[in-house]
C-alpha cells in the first residue's frame, strides 16, 4: 500500500470489542500491543486482512484483533490460510500458531506452506511448553524438561523452529522477543512487506507453566543477544565478544578488542546471504551461545498463489473458459440401468 493512501488509524482501531482473556503476565499481551500498534501505524485496510489461528492460548488473538479472522482446528491454521490466500489473493493473511500448534500436530502443514512459499505472514509463539492444555512438554522443551507429562524430565531432543523455517523454504525468517517493542514492531512492518513465506519466532513467557524460560536472553540483552544488523559484524555483550568461524565452519565465540579477535576476524551479517550462513546462524542458541534476534535471512522468490493464479490465466488464455459439465462427463463416463447393468 503506498504513502499516499494510508489509511489513518490508531492502536484502539485495531482493537476488538472482546476482553482479552490471558493468564496475568502472559507474554502475549504484549504481542497483541505490538501488532496492533504496527499494522494501526501502516495503514491497513482492517476489511483486507485477516488473521488465522489454530489451537492454543496464542490463537485466542483473532478475537481480539478489530479484522477478519478464523480460529480453526489443532495445527490447521497454515492449510486454512493458504486456501484463504489463493482464493482471495488481495487479502493480508497473517497465521498465528505455537510451538506445540505449529509444531507437533501442525509440523506437516507448517513444513508445506512454507516450501511453497506461500504468501503468509506466519508468528509462532514459542514458549517451550503446552499451555492451554495445562502445561505437557513441547516440541522446543528443553531436555529435561519436568512437566505432567514427563514427570522424571523430557528425553525428547527440543526442535529448533528457524532451522525448521530455514529448511522448509521460508523466504523471510526473523526472531524477537514478546516485549521488544521496538524489534518486533520493526519486523512486523518488514513482513508486511515482504512477499512470501514469513516465518517470525517470538520468544515468549508463560508465566503459569513455563515462567522464565527466556529470561537468560530477555533480561541479558547485551550478554545473551546478538543485534543482528545488516554489514556489521556478530557482536553482543557491548561489543567485548564476537562469534568467528573456526576449523569445520565451527562458530566461536572469541573476545574481542586490542590484542584480542579483530572486527575483521568476526563474522558479518547479511540477511540475503547464503542458505548455508542462514543454517549456521540459526545453530546460535542457548545455553552455548547468545541468539540472534531480527531478521535472520530474505530472499525474493515467486509465490506459490502468484504462481497458481498465473498458471491458471495461462490455461485459460490458451484453452478458453472451462465446461465444468462438460468435464464431468468426459472420459470413461457409464451409466447403470434399473437391471444393474452398465451401460
Amino acid at each position: 500500500m503506498s504513502d499516499s493512501v494510508k489509511l489513518k488509524l490508531s492502536k484502539k482501531d485495531l482493537e476488538s470489542d472482546q476482553d482479552v482473556r490471558w493468564c496475568p503476565g502472559c507474554g502475549d499481551y504484549a504481542i497483541l500491543a505490538t501488532v496492533q500498534r504496527v499494522l494501526a501505524q501502516l495503514g491497513i485496510k482492517r476489511e483486507n486482512t485477516v488473521f488465522v489461528s489454530g489451537i492454543g492460548c496464542s490463537s485466542r488473538f483473532p478475537y481480539y484483533m478489530n479484522t477478519y479472522g478464523f480460529h480453526t482446528i489443532h495445527g490447521r491454521a497454515p492449510t486454512i490460510a493458504s486456501g484463504l490466500k489463493i482464493t482471495r489473493p488481495d487479502l493480508d493473511v497473517w497465521v498465528i500458531t505455537g510451538d506445540g500448534d505449529g509444531l507437533s500436530i501442525g509440523g506437516n502443514h507448517m513444513v508445506h506452506a512454507l516450501r511453497r512459499n506461500m504468501d503468509l505472514k506466519i508468528i509462532l509463539f514459542n514458549n517451550q511448553i503446552y499451555g492451554l492444555t495445562k502445561g505437557q512438554y513441547s516440541p522446543t522443551s528443553s531436555v529435561g524438561t519436568r512437566a505432567p507429562s514427563t514427570p522424571s524430565g523430557s528425553i525428547d531432543h527440543p526442535l529448533n523452529p528457524i532451522s525448521l523455517a530455514l529448511g522448509a523454504g521460508a523466504s523471510f525468517v526473523a526472531r524477537a522477543a514478546d516485549t521488544d517493542a521496538k524489534l518486533l514492531g520493526s519486523i512486523l512492518e518488514q513482513a508486511y512487506k515482504h512477499k512470501g513465506a514469513v516465518f517470525i519466532e517470538l520468544l515468549q513467557n508463560c508465566p503459569v507453566f513455563n515462567d522464565g524460560v527466556w529470561e537468560g536472553v530477555k533480561d541479558d540483552p547485551a550478554g545473551r543477544q546478538i543485534r543482528l544488523e545488516e554489514g556489521k559484524p556478530l557482536l553482543f555483550a557491548g561489543g567485548t565478544k564476537g562469534i568467528k568461524l573456526g576449523a569445520g565452519l565451527v562458530p566461536e565465540i572469541v573476545d574481542v578488542g586490542e590484542g584480542k579477535a579483530q572486527l575483521s576476524d568476526l563474522v558479518v551479517h547479511t540477511e540475503r546471504g547464503s542458505a548455508l550462513y542462514a543454517h549456521l546462524l540459526a545453530q546460535l542458541v542457548q545455553p552455548n551461545f547468545p541468539m540472534p534476534m531480527g531478521v535472520l535471512y530474505r530472499q525474493d522468490k515467486p509465490t506459490y498463489d502468484a504462481l497458481a493464479h498465473a498458471q491458471v490465466a495461462d490455461a485459460i488464455e490458451k484453452q478458453g473458459p472451462g465446461d465444468l459439465s462438460k468435464l464431468m462427463f468426459s472420459g470413461m463416463v457409464w451409466e447403470v440401468g434399473a437391471d444393474g447393468t452398465r451401460h
